[in-house]
This record gives C-alpha cells, sequence and structure tokens, in this order.
C-alpha cells in the first residue's frame, strides 16, 4: 500500500534509457512532430545525476550563463574543492569570487549552504512539494528546482518552462511565429504530462540539432 501511495504522489521515476525510449514512443504518438524531431536527434541522453547538494549548486552555476561558461565555472569550484556546504561557509568571498561566482551567485551559494535542506526526504515528497522547499532558498528560483526534480530526482513529468532553449525549440518545432513565453510554454506542455522531462530532453536535443547550439549542460 505504501509503495503504491508513493508512485501516486511522486509519479512515474526515470530510471533508465528504457524510461526515457517509452517516453518517446507515447510523445511520438501524441504528436507527430515529436517523432519528427527524435528521427533528428536520434537517442536522448539519460542525464541523470545524483541528487544533495552538489547538483543543485551546480545548476545554480548555470543560471544565465552558457553552457561553456558553467562548465568552466563548476570545474573551477571542483578543483578550489569548493562544492560542498561546509566549504562554501568557510570560503572567503573573494575566494568564492576568485573560483568563477559572481557576488551575486555567492551570496546564493551562501543561501543554499545555510538551507539544511532534507535533501532525502526530497527523494519521496511529491513534486510540487520539492519545488516549494527549494525555492525557498534564495537564488533557487522554479527553472532551478525544476531541473533539480527532472535529473536529480529523475521525475519523468517535470518540465522547466522558463527556459529559453526548450522556448526557441519549441517556436522551431511547432512552426511558431514566435518564442512562446514561460506561462505559454508551461500550458502546452500540459498535453504532454505524463512525461513531459522527456518532451524536455527531446526539445533540447532538437534544439540542438537545429540551432547547433548546446541546451543546457
Amino acid at each position: 500500500m505504501h509503495e503504491i501511495l508513493e508512485v501516486v504522489l511522486v509519479g512515474r521515476i526515470i530510471k533508465s534509457d528504457t524510461c526515457v525510449a517509452e517516453g518517446v514512443a507515447y510523445l511520438g504518438k501524441l504528436d507527430p512532430r515529436f517523432a519528427s524531431a527524435y528521427a533528428r536527434t536520434g537517442k536522448l541522453p539519460l542525464r541523470l545525476k545524483k541528487d544533495g547538494f552538489e547538483p543543485l549548486l551546480s545548476a545554480i552555476v548555470s543560471q544565465q550563463v552558457s553552457v561553456a561558461a558553467a562548465n568552466a565555472i563548476w570545474a573551477r569550484l571542483k578543483k578550489a574543492k569548493l562544492a560542498g556546504p561546509r566549504k562554501i561557509m568557510w570560503a572567503t568571498d573573494d575566494e568564492l569570487r576568485d573560483a568563477g561566482l559572481s557576488w551575486q551567485k555567492v551570496r546564493y551559494a551562501r543561501a543554499l549552504a545555510e538551507s539544511r535542506i532534507d535533501f532525502k526526504a526530497l527523494r519521496d515528497a511529491p513534486t510540487p512539494q520539492v519545488i516549494k522547499r527549494l525555492t525557498e532558498v534564495s537564488g533557487v528560483g522554479a527553472w532551478t528546482a525544476e531541473i533539480y526534480a527532472m535529473f536529480s530526482l529523475g521525475r519523468a513529468d517535470v518540465f522547466a518552462p522558463g527556459d529559453l532553449a526548450l522556448q526557441e525549440g519549441a517556436r522551431v518545432l511547432f512552426d511558431l511565429d514566435t518564442r512562446p513565453t514561460g506561462k505559454q510554454l508551461r500550458l502546452m506542455a500540459e498535453a504532454w504530462s505524463p512525461w513531459r522531462s522527456v518532451a524536455a530532453r527531446l526539445l533540447w536535443a532538437y534544439y540542438h540539432v537545429a540551432k547547433d547550439r548546446e541546451g543546457i549542460r
């Protein structure tokens, strides 16, 4: 009974390439344009990451910078051994700045380190509860929380409509006159439930092949 209740509250969890393939098949039947996009992208990356402090800090690093810039900053933080909560708290502002964080992201990193989030408890929490808890932390907006739920918790039915690459990928794939706003894309994505996370993976991959640019790290 507990397992059934957990599935109802949490939804499907993406655990393997087989799960992603199931989502792709569902979306392709739902809308032929998804099937057409998949024909161009080929196999989608699984993109699962571990959960906890480090991947959430990594998502903060990725905010409003290019994939290449985010990768470079993250590599510097890791090299400086500044990717854990205690290390963040003990580091000076100058040390965090030298690792590539902006002043704003220094504040965000410290807020996350002080937040005392129970990451293990989030594994079994309903997605809206996960988003609510994470966005209580300064610097963790909806996009960051949705990315965490999608890739670190493996939630199959999460979307990140505020992502510019997803917006542009949707504009090209669905031949829209203008790039959809976050609100418009969120409404569009409702039709792609219960596989919105796979729709996001597909749109990111499609954005990459259509625009020859990276969609997400």
